[in-house]
């Protein structure tokens, strides 16, 4: 088939590489005019996320990633209060971005490529860009993101509802830390927990993808709540004036509120991570939404990753999940005879799994946002897709 992929992230090239493996006609579409960029932040590394790397694009996910044998616990003087043994690996988002569009190939990678308007018949998808151009293909696959335009085409009804809180992130080179902050953090996943919010903090790749330690970033996640309104205004407020609906990235957030968080951090967390935050050059701030929808696969169109479902990041699943989404869709369609029975099976096991991820993330958010019954021997807050650590 002839296959259009809208939105060129990490799941859009992922599904994009699975599907030309399976000898569909692929191209992808990207509304960006140029090479996208979330200036390193970090990610869990989940086996989903760099299945299609490691098995298919011959990446050595030693060289892409971090791994730490520890999930640890502070309390407010820095004390280690828990400490348990615990794999995980850590990536950045630029790292896997760069290895799976240099393996996809920039001739089928269009930028500067926003759909405006497309429509479908029994036949084909016919999908037009804001630069005059059109294309037909056999299937249109959406990839677009938490902001999706295919989403809000194909399901109006549907809303981004905001969690009531949003992360703070930012990333520290190991260069411009302490040996003894190094020391403390380059190992595990660190958390900080107390009423109403928590943090966690883990190493990842530098800017450059250095992985030893000494080269790397140490990265953190900063759930902090934020009522709706004036308040809320106020922190999505770029420096430029501009109010920004789901983040503002590094470099934009206000100066005024960059102060803010590092005064906020000298005053709730306990000195080893507040020093980190203090450190950070260029804090960033991503708003926690949901978006919940119960349809995936319309005709000769389907929605992947955030395009659909929007889950919490709480499991650090939100690539995992675009991933698992790209492979399920491949399978289906060499499983089936028909693009309407591949799609229905697909999204039947799809909708099932975001659905139950969405559910378990809003929980887990709760625990520490609001209900205060966070446990940190609790096994639902152990990242994964399908389930706690897996």
């Amino acid at each position: 088939m002839k296959v259009t992929v809208v939105g060129g992230s990490i799941g859009g090239l992922t599904a994009a590489c699975l599907l030309r493996d399976a000898g569909h006609q692929v191209s992808v579409y990207e509304r960006s005019s140029v090479r996208l960029e979330q200036r390193g932040a970090g990610i869990g590394f989940l086996p989903a996320t760099y299945r299609y790397l490691q098995t298919r694009a011959a990446v050595d996910i030693e060289k892409i990633s971090v791994k730490t044998d520890h999930i640890r616990y502070l309390d407010d003087k820095s004390k280690v209060v828990y400490d348990a043994k615990h794999q995980y690996r850590f990536s950045s988002w630029n790292a896997v971005y760069s290895s799976t569009l240099a393996h996809f190939g920039s001739n089928e990678y269009h930028l500067d490529s926003e759909v405006v308007n497309f429509s479908q018949s029994s036949e084909s998808v016919s999908i037009s860009l804001k630069n005059g151009r059109s294309i037909t293909a056999d299937l249109l696959v959406g990839a677009d993101g938490i902001g999706s335009f295919m989403r809000e085409s194909l399901v109006p009804t549907s809303k981004s509802v905001y969690a009531g809180y949003v992360a703070w992130r930012g990333m520290v080179p190991e260069s411009k830390l302490s040996s003894e902050l190094i020391e403390r953090l380059g190992d595990a996943i660190t958390y900080f927990v107390y009423p109403g919010s928590h943090i966690l903090v883990y190493p990842i790749p530098d800017h450059e993808d250095r992985v030893t330690p000494g080269n790397r970033l140490i990265n953190f996640v900063w759930y902090c709540n934020y009522p709706s309104g004036k308040e809320f205004d106020l922190l999505m407020t770029d420096k430029n004036g501009l109010l920004r609906e789901v983040s503002i990235p590094p470099g934009l957030v206000s100066e005024h509120n960059v102060e803010q968080v590092k005064l906020m951090a000298l005053r709730f967390l306990p000195k080893v991570l507040s020093d980190l935050v203090v450190a950070t050059v260029e804090p960033f701030v991503q708003v926690i939404y949901d978006v919940d929808i119960d349809q995936m696969a319309f005709g000769r169109v389907c929605l992947i990753g955030d395009a659909g479902i929007v889950v919490r990041p709480h499991a650090a699943a939100g690539t995992a999940k675009a991933a698992a989404d790209g492979w399920a869709l491949a399978e289906a369609l060499e499983k089936h005879v028909t693009l309407e029975e591949a799609l229905e099976a697909w999204q039947f096991s799809q909708l099932t799994m975001a659905k139950n991820l969405l559910e378990r993330t809003r929980r887990v958010g709760s625990k520490s946002q609001f209900l205060n019954t966070w446990d940190s021997s609790d096994p639902e807050v152990i990242f994964g897709l399908n389930q706690p650590g897996n």
